[in-house]
């Protein structure tokens, strides 16, 4: 499973937040590496130089399947931790309705 983690201009991103993340999500989706070829992350700043938005960075994951199609969670929140973790929370609740519902259908 590949990960790539991307930020926009307004976001500080360095080696040290991507490693960070990287460990975060590799441990969270451990259970389903085999069924994933790629994690992409995408971080940005939602309001500019205006800093006093609670909701100011959006998070937005993209989990590609080895033989389906992307599957996508997002939030907003006051920094790209808080914003990635929520939006991390929501894609495992996708990932395990997806594959469980795959599942069920393969028995």
């Amino acid at each position: 499973m590949d990960f790539q983690f991307n930020t926009g201009n307004k976001v500080d991103g360095d080696a040290r937040m991507d490693a960070h993340f990287e460990a975060r999500f590799r441990q969270r989706l451990d259970r389903f590496a085999p069924r994933l070829s790629r994690i992409e992350v995408h971080v940005r700043d939602t309001d500019g130089t205006r800093r006093d938005g609670p909701e100011g960075i959006e998070a937005t994951i993209e989990a590609r399947p080895i033989n389906g199609d992307p599957l996508t969670a997002s939030d907003r929140a006051a920094t790209p931790e808080e914003a990635v973790g929520s939006a991390l929370q929501k894609l495992v609740a996708r990932l395990d309705a997806t594959f469980g519902k795959a599942d069920r259908v393969r028995k």
